[in-house]
């Protein structure tokens, strides 16, 4: 079954602040558009200080598109638990969940670069121990239970549309992230499609006394970024840079935070020339009106 997604990061580079504005404005259009025409899913994902502008505010923009849209998913992936407070983050989450009508899905990720970390002041040797704590502490609030908070005990409210909560995934690439979404009682969403991980969460699961989730797993092969354009050489001709710069950012990163290889995302492309990016095949470019990629 074919699922059509569509994804923003707001990455820019060199924008002025009315540029900016107008790729914010143009995103609430174009979510709008892609509700209207029967796609199935508008994906946000999370990032800060990134010189391209890279969205790291994505509970705003999803409000934003839930107020154009009627029918279609909206999904936070990856939402850096750590980098928030777990109570207030419950409070926004709750919110939200009325103003879209429980159609905000959110996967919660550790993030891989420190200075992220940094920035938001946050332990970045602890960040497993801590992931969990936050979880556990947002989930109790979202069900309603009390909190203590500073040695006060409270609840938070509203609760949320949706019961016991919205659509949960804990994402990563290892067995320890498979592990702990297993003992949070989460979905869980590995970086790439490896039978090893899926069994491994399964498992979990069935250890803790639940049955397991679902598993939203990438493809096991073919393009896992896709640009449609009537003419595929003219697109490559005219926006191929602006890819190459998306690859060559991301692999910084994964630089940056010394990522394991074994863990990347199947997204991942080392490519430095638009050319090799072409033929590398994971930046996929079709036409509408042939079956054929470039």
């Amino acid at each position: 079954m074919a699922v059509f997604v569509t994804r923003f990061d707001f990455r820019l580079p060199n924008a002025s602040p009315e540029q900016r504005q107008a790729l914010f404005a143009r995103a609430v259009q174009q979510a709008a558009y892609v509700d209207q025409h029967g796609q199935d899913a508008i994906v946000l994902s999370e990032h800060h200080a990134s010189a391209d502008g890279y969205l790291p505010s994505p509970l705003i923009v999803a409000s934003a598109f839930a107020a154009v849209t009627e029918r279609i998913g909206i999904s936070i992936a990856a939402i850096l638990g750590n980098l928030y407070d777990p109570v207030r983050l419950a409070e926004d989450i709750a919110v939200l969940d009325h103003v879209s009508k429980g159609r905000v899905g959110y996967t919660f990720g550790l993030g891989y670069r420190p200075l992220e970390y940094a920035l938001l002041e946050r332990d970045w040797a602890s960040r497993g121990t801590d992931m969990e704590a936050r979880l556990e502490l947002l989930l109790a609030a979202l069900h309603g239970e009390e909190v203590e908070r500073g040695g006060v005990k409270q609840r938070v409210t509203p609760t949320p549309f949706s019961q016991p909560h919205p659509n949960f995934f804990y994402g990563g690439g290892s067995l320890v992230a498979a592990r702990r979404a297993a003992r949070l009682g989460l979905g869980f969403a590995p970086q790439t499609a490896s039978p090893e991980l899926r069994a491994a969460y399964e498992q979990g699961c069935r250890d803790a006394g639940r049955e397991p989730g679902f598993v939203l797993a990438p493809p096991k092969q073919g393009p896992a970024t896709i640009f449609c354009a009537e003419d595929p050489d003219a697109f490559w001709d005219q926006h191929g840079i602006h890819l190459l710069h998306d690859a060559q950012a991301y692999q910084a990163w994964r630089d940056e935070g010394g990522r394991d290889p074994k863990s990347a995302s199947h997204v991942a492309d080392a490519s430095t020339t638009v050319e090799a990016m072409r033929a590398a095949g994971v930046y996929a470019v079709f036409s509408p009106t042939s079956s054929s990629t470039s």
